[in-house]
């Protein structure tokens, strides 16, 4: 049974253990990036989505709580700087870990833990024009005018109707008896 079980030990006493993740979160707030075991990843992963949660709050005391787990000015502030700001739309799972293979010297799996990009939808729909309107049926556009208007706007939706059918004339169809004798 796991009962009680919160956390990763890592192989390490728990002020190894709290030195260890405080580096690695100082490491992952400067370059957003960084290589290290899936298990210490995984555990990290749990820490940097906190961070950028108080990020997000932008008060005196979430930068407090922020400075207390990284005891870095320069990792503090641009974690309230940019990396907060880049997730404001965002409700979790600012990073993720990709697995990258086994080390060479003792087989640990290996894994890239970073923050994710800024949002690649709105930088799309600024490089796109404007998405076109909806067409409409004829049939529902005439009902959406007879609703409203009244008997004169029949007539108008069936002269409307009488303009844009003479597109092209429609090749008639083939009665069931003459295909059967073909």
């Amino acid at each position: 049974m796991r009962h009680g079980n919160d956390h990763r030990k890592l192989g390490r006493n728990p002020a190894h253990r709290k030195a260890l993740l405080r580096n690695l979160m100082n490491s992952l707030v400067i370059s957003e990036r960084i290589e290290t075991t899936v298990p210490r990843a995984k555990e990290l992963r749990r820490l940097a989505d906190r961070l950028i949660t108080l990020g997000k709050r932008e008060t005196l005391h979430a930068r407090r709580r922020a400075f207390a787990l990284l005891s870095s000015k320069t990792a503090t502030d641009k974690l309230f700087a940019t990396l907060a700001g880049r997730f404001a739309g965002r409700q979790g799972g600012y990073t993720r870990i990709v697995r990258t293979g086994y080390r060479v010297g003792d087989g640990a799996e290996m894994a890239i833990l970073e923050y994710l990009p800024a949002e690649e939808k709105k930088a799309a729909a600024k490089g796109r024009k404007k998405a076109a309107p909806k067409k409409t049926s004829e049939k529902a556009a005439a009902k959406k005018t007879t609703s409203r208007a009244g008997p004169k706007a029949k007539e108008r939706a069936s002269t409307a109707e009488a303009k844009q059918g003479s597109k092209a004339p429609r090749a008639p169809r083939k009665k069931k008896a003459e295909s059967k004798e073909k």
